[in-house]
């Protein structure tokens, strides 16, 4: 009887986190920079510092504008 292969966790099957640069954000959210600088400086748009470039995860500007939406609706 041969035995089941043994379970091999790749790279890939983590969720890839995708980055965004704030040029990339002030064109998605068609803003300016002082702008979101602003959104980034006071908490509403997350980002993480890799030395000293500034980048955004989709899914924090997806939550952001979700939040947003929930906010107009109410």
């Amino acid at each position: 009887m041969a035995s089941p292969p043994p379970t091999v966790l790749h790279a890939e099957a983590a969720p890839a986190v995708d980055l965004l640069t704030v040029p990339q954000v002030m064109t998605r959210l068609q803003l300016g920079r002082s702008a979101v600088y602003d959104l980034l400086r006071t908490g509403q748009l997350s980002s993480i510092t890799l030395g000293r470039a500034r980048r955004i995860p989709t899914h924090a500007l997806a939550d952001f504008i979700r939040t947003r939406l929930d906010q107009e609706a109410a």
